[in-house]
């Protein structure tokens, strides 16, 4: 086994159970609830109290509901209580209910099994807070990223093959029996995987809870608003859900109607869409460097409009029914499809992962299985919300299926540009990882070094232009920098420029430079990093030149406890964009995807710093090698 982040935390007691414990969960719920609606599809006349499609509906009406009526409660009960302990007693129950299951299943009791099929949502509704707040007590910011990527994997392949299984139980001629066993073994394995969960203790025992589903409902919603950031994560989140609850609910019609298939064709195009989102959840992983990174948000975002909107190009005008699932996997007019759709997957995973991490970090930790439970209502609304957009789109406006994939294409891409207007920040990394994966190859040294919270002011050696970008790729926390007011105002900047927080400041104007170390000092005591280039222009023979005594009077001007912390960019002298061989910019480019490394000192407080000592430790850094 490779010694990758995800292979270690599958090693790791801490981990492990867990994963084993969700997964089996999501598995279980798909074989009970796809298993029913088979039964039910198939009944026998007068074994209903009702008609097969209205149960079908009620069916999925009474999974969803839980979470509009008790995921508040289940927020503050995972704040109050041990996350590991809420997640044993839920499998307890789950045991129960299934056990309970069974037995209707045996008796052809499809009241009481649509009642327990409300249970089981119900039972979700709880674990959920307490599933998704739990990662972070138990793993290092830097293993939030790889720990999410491992449950969305999880989580899907187990609701493919979930809803698999549940077909070939319906099947079997003892499909009763068969699935009673199933349900109450898988429920039985998971409480049993729980037990082995370590204690997550709790976050705000102190809290009151009282059983006011409305009142609570308003006040976890209220608490989701309360930070822009997490409310954004929170509707990116639900926007993802909504998407997917549109393709996977007309995956069947699309498969009979559109591509010729048949019911195992169906599977394939479901199976194509999970391992898609698996695949895409461990890349963003390791396109991320295994850590929060909001830049991937956009990318997988611009990846779901383009593979929507080719499904409809890549239909058939027209296809004769296939005759075998073979002939279905193989016929050469489909590949289009099957690329799109598991591209479309593999985009759905690098655009939520980053999202659910970002939400869990940036939480209060004695808010957040709240935050979560705000979540998944928000999840919930949204799918019932796509419910209503397919019948209106496709029974009342009368569009194809492939058309309705293009329509949300649209839709998609009008979330991009909302994204980029209510959270820039999110572009700006996007722009940022972009250059650092594609023109250079960046390695990092001592990056631990630099605080994970708190006023920072970083100085660095300035080579290249592309300089703020690097260091902006390179630290997990946003980075305010200081400008030149001319490069600062050239049109197509500035308006990029003011969506990063960029400071101006021009040399020759006293008024200038007053305002900007104001600004700076300001931003150090609200806890932001500011990063300066003391030497104020960029070097013109690859050496560093003085710093500035600029920087002395910002340090006498800064409060003394600020940490400083000295870096250095390595191997940019004599790439496109800095001055080596002529100027920057106006050359003919001579390597191309080269190595850089940028290297972290050891912080230094701003009452024993001066522009001396600062430049001997970027100095030191820049010329190690090692």
């Amino acid at each position: 086994m490779s010694n990758t982040p995800q292979t270690r935390l599958l090693t790791k007691q801490r981990f492990l159970p867990y994963f084993l414990t969700q997964a089996l969960g999501a598995f279980n719920d798909n074989v009970y609830k796809n298993v029913l609606l088979i039964l039910i599809a198939f009944a026998a006349p007068g074994a209903l109290p009702f008609s097969s499609d209205l149960a079908i509906n009620l069916a999925a009406g009474l999974f969803i509901l839980p979470f509009f009526l008790f995921s508040a409660s289940a927020g503050v009960l995972a704040d109050k209580y041990d996350k590991a302990q809420i997640m044993r007693v839920v499998k307890l129950a789950e045991v129960v209910i299934m056990a309970v299951a069974a037995v209707a299943l045996l008796f052809e009791n499809y009241l009481l099994l649509l009642v327990l099929l409300f249970l089981m949502g119900t039972q979700s509704t709880f674990f959920g807070p307490a599933k998704y707040s739990l990662l972070p007590q138990h793993l290092k910011k830097e293993e939030l990223v790889s720990g999410n990527a491992l449950v969305e994997t999880g989580t899907f392949i187990a609701i493919l093959l979930g809803t698999l299984i549940a077909g070939v139980i319906a099947n079997q001629e003892q499909a009763k029996l068969l699935a009673a066993i199933s349900v109450v073994s898988f429920a039985v394995m998971g409480y049993l995987t729980s037990r082995w969960i370590p204690e997550a203790k709790p976050s705000t025992p102190n809290i009151t809870f009282k059983w006011q589903p409305w009142k609570q409902t308003r006040h976890t919603l209220a608490l989701a608003r309360k930070d822009k950031t997490i409310f954004q994560c929170v509707m990116g989140i639900s926007w993802f859900w909504f998407l997917g609850a549109c393709y996977l609910t007309q995956f069947p019609n699309f498969a009979k109607i559109y591509l010729g298939g048949n019911a195992a064709a169906v599977s394939f195009l479901l199976g194509l869409f999970s391992i898609g989102i698996a695949i895409g959840s461990m890349l963003c992983d390791r396109l991320s460097g295994h850590r929060i990174e909001p830049g991937i948000v956009p990318l997988g975002s611009l990846g779901i409009t383009i593979f929507s909107a080719d499904l409809m190009f890549a239909t058939p005008d027209s296809i004769a029914a296939t005759e075998s699932f073979l002939s279905f996997v193989q016929n050469p007019e489909l590949l289009r499809i099957f690329i799109s759709l598991t591209m479309l997957g593999v985009s759905g995973g690098i655009f939520i992962v980053p999202l659910y991490a970002m939400m869990q970090h940036r939480a209060k930790p004695e808010e957040r299985s709240q935050i979560i439970a705000a979540n998944n209502i928000w999840n919930a609304l949204f799918m019932v919300a796509s419910a209503i957009s397919a019948i209106v789109f496709l029974s009342v406006i009368e569009l194809s299926i492939p058309q309705f994939f293009f329509l949300l294409a649209i839709m998609n891409l009008a979330v991009v540009i909302y994204i980029y207007y209510q959270v820039p920040d999110f572009f700006w990394r996007f722009v940022v990882w972009v250059v650092t994966h594609t023109m250079y190859r960046v390695k990092h040294s001592d990056l631990d070094k630099l605080p994970s919270k708190g006023g920072t002011l970083i100085v660095c050696n300035h080579v290249t232009y592309m300089d703020a970008l690097l260091l902006a790729g390179a630290t997990p926390r946003p980075i305010r920098f200081l400008m030149d007011r001319d490069i600062y105002q050239l049109p197509l900047i500035k308006s990029f420029c003011d969506a990063c927080h960029v400071i101006p400041i021009a040399a020759k104007d006293r008024r200038s430079i007053v305002k900007a170390f104001n600004e700076v000092k300001q931003r150090l005591r609200n806890g932001e990093v500011v990063c300066i280039f003391p030497e104020g222009q960029l070097t013109y023979d690859g050496e560093m030149g003085p710093f500035l005594r600029g920087i002395d009077i910002m340090l006498k001007t800064t409060d003394p406890d600020i940490k400083i912390v000295p870096m250095a960019l390595q191997g940019l002298w004599g790439s496109y964009f800095s001055r080596e061989g002529g100027k920057a910019l106006l050359k003919v480019p001579k390597r191309f995807w080269s190595k850089v490394n940028i290297v972290a000192g050891d912080p230094i407080l701003a009452g024993e710093a001066n522009s001396q000592t600062l430049r001997e430790r970027v100095s030191e850094l820049r010329d190690n090698k090692g």
